[in-house]
């Protein structure tokens, strides 16, 4: 019997790593402590939760659980392909989620070009808060305030009236609902997006502005051949990192804005989930589209980071 042994010089390398690694986990030792919370709380409610998606290859009953639910396959995934709504969901989705990436990524690219170019301090605070303070108020509270001001007594209409136009119905018209949500959504995003924009503008060095006004070049010159090609792989990184959210229209949004009116352009995928699931009791059916739209924002994400890495080396890893 042949016996393999270990050379000297690998057993010594090998010593060396354990010696490094343990001298390793005794500096940073407290920073992994610090993320073991978060670590416990993404396991249990984000991956542990992941073994109720077998309910979308099931005939699911609650009275039986998981264990006992008999086990259809790939039924409910055939069932909604073939509903006559599902291509009209799908295109909604995408028609508002590619609608609300462009325009928040453009409107933020906007303001922070627009706010690098104000030189008063206070002034620049005071917008930057007002732009970004719809932020972080939740779409219960700011769908309350549209739904006040859109409405035909609202100030919205009112204005329309005093100038001789009559009243619209905002959320009750399939020409309106989708120019709203658009607009809203930047209402509430646009501010907080252009803050990565303006950390980025603050990088470039001020001596390529002053060179390019001493020769002469205008504010619409310097933004063009100086600001943007500065910030241009943060533009791309950002760009291939929000195709990741294709599929993400806006549930909360949506759920406190639309009405059975305008379903056939404001009905989305998870608001149709929401219906199937949790209001119709076809748990199955709702866990199918979930995991579907899942594993296409899986793939989307994939590509976004291959493109980040390729066009802004960008890398997480």
């Amino acid at each position: 019997m042949l016996v393999q042994r270990t050379h000297p010089v690998q057993r010594s390398q090998s010593a060396q790593s354990w010696r490094r690694m343990r001298a390793y986990l005794a500096r940073n030792w407290p920073l992994y402590a610090m993320c073991l919370p978060a670590l416990v709380l993404l396991a249990l409610f984000s991956y542990y939760p992941m073994y109720g998606v077998v309910i979308a290859f099931q005939s699911y009953n609650p009275a039986f659980g998981f264990t006992g639910s008999p086990w259809i396959g790939l039924t409910n995934f055939k069932f909604i392909f073939n509903l006559p709504d599902f291509l009209q969901i799908t295109q909604n989705t995408l028609i508002i989620a590619i609608a609300k990436i462009v325009s928040v990524q453009v409107g933020a690219l906007v303001l922070a070009l627009l706010l690098n170019e104000v030189r008063h301090l206070g002034f620049r605070r005071v917008i930057q808060t007002l732009t970004y303070l719809p932020y972080f108020l939740s779409w219960v509270v700011l769908g309350g305030v549209l739904l006040d001001m859109l409405s035909t007594t609202g100030i919205v209409n009112l204005t329309l009236q005093k100038m001789g136009i009559q009243p619209i119905i905002f959320l009750g018209s399939n020409d309106w609902f989708r120019p709203v949500l658009i607009v809203s959504n930047m209402w509430q995003q646009v501010g907080w997006s252009a803050i990565i924009y303006l950390a980025a503008l603050l990088s470039i060095s001020p001596e390529l502005y002053e060179a390019a006004a001493i020769d002469g070049a205008s504010h619409l010159q310097r933004v063009f051949h100086i600001s943007l090609p500065g910030i241009a792989s943060t533009i791309i990184l950002l760009a291939a990192l929000s195709l990741g959210g294709v599929l993400n229209a806006g549930f909360e949004q949506i759920l406190n804005l639309y009405n059975p009116v305008v379903y056939s352009t404001g009905d989305i995928l998870d608001t149709w989930v929401y219906r199937a699931g949790l209001l119709s009791g076809q748990l199955s059916l709702a866990a199918a589209v979930g995991l579907a739209k899942s594993v296409v924002s899986m793939l989307l994400i994939i590509v976004a980071w291959t493109t980040a890495r390729r066009y802004a080396g960008y890398r997480i890893f």
